[in-house]
């Protein structure tokens, strides 16, 4: 369950970083900003290392655990990202 916590965190913290209005003024104008993958590694590496203070989920700390989860984040974050859109589940035709 707690992988679970971490996914669903990783892409709440990834999707903010992204695309929060609150964020336009203070958002460096560069690609790394703008990419939910890219920044989705960032925000997975980032939850681990504060791991420890929180009980929602726990990893050990050790040198691998960082990689695996950053990649963990970045692939579900981008894949969350490309299926849930604004307006909900997204749906293209191939007609």
């Amino acid at each position: 369950m707690s992988l679970i916590y971490f996914i669903l965190c990783a892409y709440g913290l990834t999707q903010i970083l992204v695309y929060a209005h609150i964020f336009d003024k203070i958002r460096p104008d560069k690609r790394f900003f703008k990419c939910s993958m890219c920044m989705g590694f960032w925000v997975g590496v980032s939850l681990y290392s504060i791991n420890g203070y929180t009980d929602l989920f726990s990893f050990e700390y050790n040198w691998i655990n960082p990689l695996l989860l950053g990649c963990l984040s970045s692939g579900t974050s981008y894949v969350l990202d490309m299926v849930i859109g604004d307006k909900g589940i997204r749906y293209e035709s191939s007609d």
